[in-house]
């Protein structure tokens, strides 16, 4: 089992794909529009999924954590709005 900071670690590939796209520093001309947003939203899937781990089936506590997750939490609403802007 993972702990905490490992899980979220990992999930700080998400972070910065959702980031990059927006702020377009992360450019995909080979993609459509279309399959750009499935990119970002299967990136906030997974973050919104892995935040609300309790510690069950093997998994960490990561939704009664302490640790900070404001960059996670950033992430998926920034996600979210890009989705919203480019569809």
């Amino acid at each position: 089992m993972h702990t905490v900071n490992e899980a979220l670690t990992a999930a700080t590939d998400s972070v910065t794909l959702i980031n990059g796209i927006d702020d377009g520093s992360i450019v995909r001309s080979d993609l459509t529009q279309s399959e750009i947003n499935e990119i970002v939203q299967n990136n906030v899937t997974h973050l919104e999924t892995m935040l609300a781990w309790d510690g069950e089936g093997n998994k960490p506590d990561i939704a009664g954590s302490s640790a900070d997750k404001s960059s996670y939490t950033t992430a998926i609403t920034t996600g979210k709005a890009y989705i919203a802007a480019n569809s």
